[in-house]
Formats: structure tokens, sequence, C-alpha cells
């Protein structure tokens, strides 16, 4: 199964949350496939700093990362208008729950209200 990390998390380890090291260290153990979406990557290599570069590449390339197809879009696009005015969803966390919708799996966040979509499986990471 996939097992998809919201960018809220990986920000928190990078920050060096305890909870947030916790949290991986014990589902890195699992069978699950650990995966990021393209947007939550960028997420953060956008804002890197230029000496965290190194470090950070290295953190993200220990996940898969899902691509972004015109399929993808086409669902995100649909949960965006649909979610939108009442939830705090934005265009990342719909391309992230459009990915999962896809492939099969759930997503590991501290935001759950950011994915109120009933046909994903959405768990809080800590």
């Amino acid at each position: 199964m996939k097992t998809y990390i919201d960018s809220d998390i990986l920000i928190w380890y990078l920050r060096g949350k305890k909870e947030a090291l916790s949290f991986l260290q014990k589902i890195s153990g699992a069978e699950d496939e650990l995966v990021i979406g393209a947007m939550q990557r960028a997420e953060v290599v956008f804002f890197m700093r230029p000496e965290e570069e190194s470090a950070t590449l290295q953190f993200l390339d220990l996940f898969d990362t899902i691509s972004v197809n015109r399929e993808i879009i086409d669902i995100a696009g649909r949960y965006y208008r649909k979610y939108r005015p009442a939830t705090a969803i934005d265009i990342n966390d719909a391309i992230l729950a459009a990915s999962c919708s896809i492939t099969g799996g759930r997503i590991y966040t501290l935001n759950k209200k950011h994915y109120p979509m009933r046909e994903i499986t959405v768990q809080r990471a800590w």
C-alpha cells in the first residue's frame, strides 16, 4: 500500500521536531511504500535555504515521488471546486488527494481538515 506523507510532516522533520522523527521511523519499518506527491516535494524544495539543499534533497530522495499527470489534475480540480468553499483545501492538497485516490493508499498529515474527501483514507500522523 502507498503511504503518502504530507509536506507538513516533511517540514517538521527537517526542522528537527521529535514527533516527526519518531513518526517517520515508526512507519518506515512497515511494508508500505512511502511516497510524496510532486507538489509536496515542491513545497519543501522551493523554500529550502541554500545551506539546506544537500541534506534536504537526500532526505526527500528516501521517498518515491508521484508525478502529476492529466488525470490527477482533472480529479484535483474537481476536489478543489467541490471543497474549497467550505474547507482550507489548497491546490497542493487537492493534487495529493487526487494522487491518493488514483493509486490507492492513505495520507498522513497534521491537517486532516485539508482532506475532506470520503473516498480517500487520511490519518493524523501524531
